[in-house]
């Protein structure tokens, strides 16, 4: 979770959580996944989605573009 005073960090947070993703993790301890972590990843990925009609929860959980 972002420091209360982290705005960027708590954008990205809600844009994760409004592409309908969650943190919950796997069995075992996997973990949720990659998720992004700067503005810049998620504007990255949202151009990802844009440009192949992926949908936005798709494109926010891949680590490499």
């Amino acid at each position: 979770m972002p420091r209360k005073v982290d705005k960027a960090g708590w954008r990205v947070l809600a844009a994760v959580l409004d592409s309908g993703l969650t943190f919950h993790g796997g069995c075992c301890g996997t973990g949720p996944g990659y998720r992004p972590r700067t503005l810049r990843e998620v504007r990255e990925r949202q151009l990802l989605a844009q440009r192949t009609g992926i949908p936005i929860a798709e494109a926010l959980v891949r680590p490499n573009l």
